[in-house]
């Protein structure tokens, strides 16, 4: 057997075993019965429904949703400012504010829930749904300052020194020649940022889990009623929709490239 051949058999391996959780939570989310048993027994479509239809499940989606957009936004305003300082200053100092922007997804996501707790507590706004979407911003800030980062540095500088040349300020260049050319980034960046923020669940419980209930908070609270096949369904709707987004980003942008990967002109 050729090498190439080996290589993709275990290629085809690796990937059917990271799909087969998918599969399983997948037939689960279609059993007829409420149980969570798979093979499925029977074939309905209604948990999928009971997502939208149900008061405490639609309340649910609503609110990751919210806060997943929200925060995702707030990430990026971060961000922006951040990457374009770091892009325009040349400085090893500058390093320092690239740090504090990753310290925060660096740390185990519990030790920054714990810190995101203790500080809203301090403060007396714990339980405000706004300090979920402040602290998820702070938390997945790294995802948008790392793609926007590279963003800036695939800008031809010299474009910005020929718009300054004639006569064009800082802020003209940011908005004339800077973003257009980040756009994809900044997308991209923003995606990333929401697509975790709608699963994330630590610092969400941590910070407003007693007032707010997002969907993983749903999921772990309607684990002390039993389990149904509603819980398959949102995972399964979790992947679906990330799928999508990221399927868009590929489709609409160059994949490799906002993930880092270099040029055939840089390699």
């Amino acid at each position: 057997m050729s090498a190439t051949f080996l290589r993709r058999i275990l290629f085809s391996l690796v990937a059917l075993f990271l799909a087969a959780p998918l599969v399983v939570v997948a037939g689960v989310s279609v059993n007829e019965r409420q149980s969570l048993t798979f093979p499925p027994q029977g074939f309905s479509l209604s948990w999928y429904g009971q997502i939208f239809t149900d008061p405490g499940w639609r309340s649910a989606l609503v609110n990751s949703l919210t806060l997943a957009a929200s925060s995702a936004a707030l990430a990026v305003i971060i961000a922006l400012p951040l990457a374009w300082f770091l892009w325009r200053r040349i400085a090893p100092w500058a390093n320092v504010f690239q740090l504090l922007g990753v310290a925060p997804f660096i740390l185990p996501p519990v030790i920054t829930a714990l810190g995101f707790l203790t500080f809203w507590a301090t403060v007396g706004a714990y339980g405000q749904p706004w300090t979920a979407a402040i602290s998820h911003a702070i938390f997945f800030v790294t995802l948008p300052l790392v793609t926007l980062s590279l963003g800036f540095n695939s800008i031809d500088r010299s474009l910005v020194e020929a718009a300054a040349t004639m006569g064009a300020d800082d802020r003209t260049v940011l908005r004339t020649v800077v973003l257009p050319l980040i756009l994809p980034y900044l997308i991209s960046g923003y995606a990333f940022a929401f697509v975790l923020s709608l699963n994330e669940y630590i610092v969400a419980y941590m910070t407003v889990g007693f007032t707010m209930e997002t969907l993983p908070i749903k999921i772990f609270n309607a684990l002390r009623y039993g389990y149904t096949p509603t819980m398959a369904a949102v995972a399964v709707f979790f992947v679906a929709l990330a799928a999508v987004i990221f399927g868009l980003i590929a489709r609409f942008g160059d994949l490799p490239k906002l993930l880092g990967a270099l040029s055939g002109d840089d390699k």
